[in-house]
C-alpha cells in the first residue's frame, strides 16, 4: 500500500510540474482581463514570440506590432453563436476549456492586454531552446496573419505552440506535448501502475458485481500496461 501511495504522489507531482492542475482555471468567467502590469517589454518587436501562463498550459502568440497579437486559441462560442460582437470579446478560461473539449479554435488577433489576460509576458524565450534560426520579424508576422480565421485544433498535436513555432521557425512543434507524452510513458512503464489498476478493477468488481463492464477492463488494462512496460 505504501508503494501505491508513493506511486500516486510521484505522478501527481509530475502533472503539477506540467501545470495540468494549475489553479488559475478556478478564476473562471468572473475574472476580468487586466492590463499588463509592467507594460509591454521595451524590446518587443513585430514577429516576436510571446508566451503567458494561462489555464492548463502556457499560451503562445505572435506579436504583430501596434499592440496586436495573433494567437491560436480554443473557443466554444463560435459553435454556439454567429454574433461577431460576442465571439470577438475576450476569451475567458471557461470558453477556452470548453473549446479544447469540442476541438474548436481560431487564429485571432487581440490586443496585447487581452492576450496576456493579467499574466506576465515572456518574449522569445523559445529561441534559446530551438536550434533553428527564426525568420525575420516581418516574415514571422506575415505568416501568422495569413492563418487568421478558423483553424483545426488538437490539444496535443495542433495547439497554440505548434502555431507559433510554425510561424517563427518554419516547423510546427510543441515542447509541452513532448513533456506530456514523456509523463505518460513514465506512468505506463512504472510497474506499480499495473498493481494500482488491478486494485481499482478488483474494487469495482466488489462494488458493482461481476459483469463484462467491470471484469474485462480489470483484466485487459493491467495486462496492457504490463506488456507496454
Amino acid at each position: 500500500m505504501l508503494q501505491l501511495l508513493t506511486f500516486l504522489v510521484e505522478k501527481l507531482l509530475l502533472l503539477y510540474k506540467f501545470k495540468l492542475f494549475d489553479p488559475t482555471w478556478l478564476d473562471g468567467e468572473n475574472r476580468e482581463p487586466r492590463a499588463h502590469s509592467s507594460g509591454p517589454p521595451p524590446a518587443m518587436r513585430r514577429g516576436d514570440l510571446l508566451e503567458v501562463p494561462r489555464t492548463l498550459f502556457t499560451h503562445f502568440g505572435i506579436y504583430l506590432g501596434d499592440n496586436k497579437v495573433a494567437h491560436l486559441i480554443p473557443d466554444i462560442l463560435p459553435v454556439l453563436t454567429d454574433n461577431n460582437k460576442l465571439t470577438g470579446s475576450v476569451i475567458t478560461n471557461t470558453r477556452l476549456i470548453l473549446g479544447c473539449v469540442y476541438r474548436c479554435a481560431t487564429v485571432r488577433v487581440d490586443t496585447l492586454e487581452d492576450f496576456a489576460y493579467g499574466s506576465n509576458i515572456l518574449v522569445n524565450r523559445m529561441d534559446k531552446a530551438v536550434r533553428t534560426q527564426p525568420f525575420s520579424g516581418d516574415t514571422v508576422a506575415r505568416r501568422a496573419e495569413k492563418l487568421v480565421g478558423a483553424f483545426p485544433y488538437s490539444l496535443l498535436w495542433n495547439n497554440c505552440e505548434h502555431f507559433v513555432t510554425y510561424c517563427r521557425y518554419g516547423s510546427a512543434a510543441s515542447q509541452q506535448t513532448e513533456k506530456f507524452c514523456e509523463c505518460l510513458k513514465s506512468i505506463i512503464r512504472d510497474q506499480r501502475s499495473v498493481i494500482f489498476t488491478s486494485l481499482l478493477g478488483f474494487i469495482s468488481i466488489v462494488y458493482f458485481g461481476m459483469a463484462p463492464a467491470t471484469t474485462l477492463p480489470t483484466i485487459l488494462v493491467p495486462f496492457t500496461l504490463w506488456m507496454a512496460g
